[in-house]
């Protein structure tokens, strides 16, 4: 991102900040991309493993590209096993459970592109492995559903060779999923991996903060998915190619405020943040049927912030009482239908502060 004015006798209200919405190429390009970590091959300890990776919520309103946190109990599962019929040092997907549209070819597919950057990243080339997509996430609902299967996959590879790698490693075996698929960018990525929130200082270097919200003070989302895909590519496409400075500085101090937010526990302050962005979501929401009526609805019936999650369709609000969350996803869905004409589904989630973890496994011979 430049900030750059076209004449200096103009005042600072008329600089511009340029970003391109829909590069050819990713903005982006982490120098230390996919490293070799290990200095000699190391052997697998596991025959097979299991592996779990949560849906997240990226963006958080202000934060577009750079935050994003983690959702319990939503997320894709990964089954990994030591192949012999499977060419050394490679991957092959034996199967994918609940999104017939995906490819089983690892090539083009988010968990066998996550899973053979992990491999090369530990320089493993004398076993094969198999490997078991289960989606647990809808394709483009804004859930993070390609960064969780990379996710699970970069992990389940990890565990199966003794964990070698370090969390901003397997992020970076992760965004070489991302890049091919949605774009090079790590709010999904990151907190899917890392669990709860996660900023992202900078991709060149990369460099992840993680920002930890107090375990004592509740905070929940209402999650509202409409029957509506919102593929990434396209809603990025619908990102200004220009942003007025005062819109930059609005952002910025909401994006900090957030920050500041989630450090002290206060899901009020959470919310009045996440609900504030000027740059992205209003060009979004027009984008998604209904969407700007249900986050009306859910700040009148009581949620302390609603945007889109991600790029879309599903919508997310920010509470601290399970039953009243209960009760203004229902308003939202009402919402989804009466103003979108979509039907639509609710639940009411906690912050996954975990991220992508071993759920089974079967120790090698030895």
């Amino acid at each position: 991102m430049a900030i750059c004015f076209s004449s200096a006798v103009k005042p600072a209200n008329h600089f511009t900040v340029f970003f391109n919405p829909a590069p050819k190429k990713p903005i982006f390009k982490c120098s230390c991309s996919l490293p070799t970590v290990t200095t000699t091959e190391p052997e697998p300890v596991f025959t097979s493993v299991k592996t779990f990776a949560p849906a997240t919520v990226a963006n958080l309103g202000p934060g577009f590209d750079f935050l994003g946190c983690a959702v319990d109990g939503l997320g894709d599962y990964v089954s990994l096993k030591v192949d012999p019929s499977v060419h050394p040092g490679e991957v092959s997907i034996s199967e994918v459970i609940g999104a017939s549209k995906l490819s089983k070819n690892p090539l083009w597919n988010c968990a066998g592109i996550a899973a053979i950057s992990a491999m090369k990243m530990l320089g493993v080339r004398s076993v094969g492995l198999s490997l078991s997509l289960e989606k647990g996430l809808p394709l483009g609902s804004g859930l993070g559903s390609s960064a969780a299967s990379a996710a699970a996959a970069a992990v389940a590879v990890n565990e199966m060779f003794g964990s070698k790698l370090l969390p901003d490693e397997l992020v970076l075996a992760g965004l070489e999923s991302e890049a091919k698929v949605s774009g090079y960018h790590a709010d999904n990525i990151a907190p899917a991996i890392m669990g709860g929130f996660v900023l992202i200082r900078s991709y060149e270097p990369l460099d992840l903060m993680r920002l930890n919200f107090p375990e004592k003070k509740q905070l929940l989302f209402v999650l509202v998915t409409p029957e509506f895909e919102a593929p990434t590519k396209k809603m990025r496409a619908a990102l200004p190619a220009e942003v007025g400075m005062p819109h930059h500085i609005w952002n910025c101090s909401q994006a900090g405020a957030l920050v500041a937010a989630v450090l002290n526990g206060d899901p009020v302050g959470l919310g009045k943040a996440l609900s504030s962005d000027k740059i992205v979501e209003p060009k979004r929401a027009p984008l998604i049927p209904g969407m700007e009526a249900v986050k009306k609805v859910a700040v009148e019936a009581g949620a302390y912030g609603c945007t889109i999650s991600g790029a879309g369709p599903t919508a997310v609000a920010v509470v601290d009482n399970e039953e009243k969350g209960k009760v203004i996803g229902e308003k939202m869905v009402e919402a989804f239908w009466k103003e979108g004409n979509l039907k639509a589904v609710s639940m009411v989630k906690r912050l996954d502060r975990v991220g992508a973890r071993l759920v089974g496994s079967v120790p090698a011979p030895r």
